[in-house]
């Protein structure tokens, strides 16, 4: 079981320490942060959606995983933005029985990608978890034919555990050199 862990207020930083470095920009010089899922926003981010060739591998809208966050209270929903407009969402949680965090639900909407936004909001959500004292290793899972995410999670410092969970490769990331 994964215990939600709250983010209550908009993150974003000027600058990264430790092994996550680099600008909270994409591409286009738009600032990404992470907002917690709100009664402001909250219908702009399940409106989030891949293009219509990675449904096979995600949801087809972030409402599904905006829904996991609030109804089985497993994972914690954040919103994607780029600058002040609704781009994406990813979701985390940790599980209370080994420590390790998980990062799930990772979505840019289809008219969106190809900017950099995705890696940004990892990398910034990597910060955030890597800064928790109890973060030895965090995890996520994709399907193999992800071609995507079989390209960002390693460039970002993710490599396959060998496991696999619901028909998906395990990667982990130790932040801190474990």
């Amino acid at each position: 079981m994964i215990v939600c862990l709250a983010v209550t207020e908009t993150t974003a930083y000027d600058d990264f320490s430790g092994p996550f470095r680099g600008a909270p920009h994409d591409r286009l010089g738009r600032t990404v942060t992470l907002v917690p899922v709100d009664e402001d926003n909250w219908r702009a981010i399940a409106d989030v959606r891949p293009r219509d060739d990675q449904r096979e591998h995600v949801a087809a809208l972030a409402a599904r995983y905006v829904l996991l966050s609030l109804r089985e209270e497993v994972w914690n929903s954040l919103g994607v933005l780029a600058d002040d407009e609704v781009v994406g969402h990813l979701m985390w949680g940790r599980d209370p029985d080994d420590g390790t965090y998980w990062i799930g639900g990772v979505m840019v909407d289809a008219e969106r990608q190809g900017d950099g936004v995705g890696r940004v909001a990892l990398r910034l959500l990597l910060h955030l978890l890597a800064e928790r004292p109890d973060c030895r290793e965090i995890r996520l899972s994709h399907h193999p034919e992800n071609g995507v995410a079989a390209r960002l999670y390693p460039s970002l410092g993710f490599v396959p555990t060998g496991e696999w969970e619901d028909g998906e490769q395990v990667h982990v990331l130790r932040p801190h050199g474990g």
